[in-house]
């Protein structure tokens, strides 16, 4: 992905970087704007980005007396254009925190904040080209379909037959896929079918509706995503087949980290693909002010497994996902 690659670090907890950036409000020279754009919380993964975003900004503002943060939401590509367009003449941020909408247009708007002297953190969607951003926070998509596989394949003791309901046709979808492909590598674990379910659950149902007619005998289902879990949960207690199999998803909903924690052995696990890691972008933002230390280049946060023994320290009842 587009990065400037001075420096990588694995982060595995936005509550790790509290700490590192502890500084007195004193330390900075003079009040500093950040602008916040991220998509607007059209569905549950955003909806949980939304949520962090403002948690942050109550937080970091009650840190920091000198630092306004700005947070301005989208729901096309244009709109958040215009919207990095008037955070720069309207709101004469300092720095800009971004998820874009669309990498492509949003490439050449965010490289004109750029030009303008902002110190720009790019979240999860990378740009299309290199050398823009200054720091670039991310999921690890590849981690998360190893993690998942190597779970299936550990509780199959690396025999049986799965099926896998794929995401959006992406770059990220394809990442994912060849993690988890090669954590089943040389087993004898068999992919029945792969389809795509956009990451939705209403497609997910459909998929797995599918599946569920063609195949009698189904031992787990790689999900992905949670949003597509949900779908399959569903189709799987319609059709009365909750005892044959086990679900794994991805991202840290709310509703799946619940089921979790509440010991659901039909869906054991789940895999992080935090929304939070938006409160990461803004905690490192800060950090590049009030830091005595460089802040840039690439920030890749872990995938860890959720288990029940953790998954308490990963649910937020308040948030919307």
């Amino acid at each position: 992905m587009p990065s400037i690659k001075t420096a990588v670090a694995t982060i595995t907890a936005t509550a790790a970087l509290t700490s590192a950036i502890g500084f007195s409000g004193a330390a900075m020279a003079q009040e500093l704007t950040i602008g916040v754009s991220i998509p607007a919380a059209t569905h549950g993964w955003a909806g949980g980005v939304n949520y962090h975003a403002e948690e942050a900004k109550k937080r970091l503002e009650a840190l920091y007396p000198d630092i306004e943060i700005t947070i301005s939401t989208a729901g096309t590509a244009g709109e958040q254009a215009n919207d990095l367009e008037d955070l720069v003449s309207l709101r004469s941020i300092d720095a800009l925190v971004i998820l874009p909408f669309e990498s492509g247009p949003l490439t050449d708007p965010v490289r004109r904040v750029k030009e303008s002297g902002v110190f720009v953190t790019v979240v999860d969607r990378g740009l299309t080209e290199e050398g823009i951003q200054d720091l670039y926070v991310a999921g690890n998509n590849h981690e998360l379909g190893r993690v998942s596989g190597e779970y299936i394949r550990e509780q199959l003791d690396g025999e049986g037959d799965i099926v896998v309901l794929r995401g959006i046709p992406t770059v990220i979808d394809d990442e994912r896929v060849q993690g988890f492909q090669e954590a089943i590598e040389g087993s004898e674990i068999n992919i029945l079918d792969m389809q795509h379910a956009n990451w939705n659950r209403d497609d997910g149902f459909e998929v797995m509706q599918d599946y569920l007619s063609r195949f009698d005998n189904i031992d787990a289902v790689w999900a992905q995503d949670d949003d597509i879990a949900l779908g399959v949960i569903e189709a799987v207690r319609q059709a009365d087949r909750e005892d044959e199999l086990f679900i794994v998803g991805g991202a840290g909903m709310k509703e799946i980290i619940k089921r979790v924690m509440e010991g659901d052995e039909l869906v054991p696990v789940d895999v992080l693909y935090p929304p939070g890691m938006i409160a990461t972008a803004m905690d490192l933002t800060v950090q590049h002010f009030v830091s005595n230390g460089p802040v840039l280049g690439e920030y890749i946060l872990g995938s860890p497994l959720i288990t029940e023994e953790n998954a308490e320290q990963y649910y937020f009842p308040d948030s919307p996902f």
